[in-house]
């Protein structure tokens, strides 16, 4: 089963931070779905130990927005939160460029997709 949480940038980190139970929930990645040239569907997927269930949280950001990082409850979300500023170009709080692309790499891949 696939839960999607409509969440707020404002609101995203509380709403984690409530939700997570490091017991019953294994943070999955931080990703991002391109929906026109300045929307961005950010998603924060978590499943359930021992089953199937996934839980999504997600909100549409504009290119200039910046996301708020949650490694403070997630330290492991680092590595997804450097894949969405390499990949899409779209700052997230403490979270630097440079993971995944060179210095000679297309810049932001996926911040157009074709669209």
């Amino acid at each position: 089963m696939i839960n999607r949480i409509t969440t707020q940038l404002s609101t995203v980190k509380n709403d984690i931070e409530k939700f997570y139970d490091k017991k019953v929930w294994h943070f999955l990645t931080l990703n991002g779905v391109k929906l026109d040239e300045s929307t961005t569907e950010i998603q924060w997927i978590f499943s359930k130990y021992n089953n199937d269930d996934i839980t999504m949280f997600y909100t549409n950001v504009k290119q200039d927005e910046i996301i708020p990082s949650i490694t403070d409850i997630l330290p492991s979300a680092i590595m997804s939160q450097r894949e969405i500023v390499d990949m899409f170009g779209i700052e997230v709080e403490d979270s630097e460029k440079g993971l995944y692309l060179d210095e000679d790499s297309e810049q932001m891949p996926l911040s157009s997709c074709g669209i």
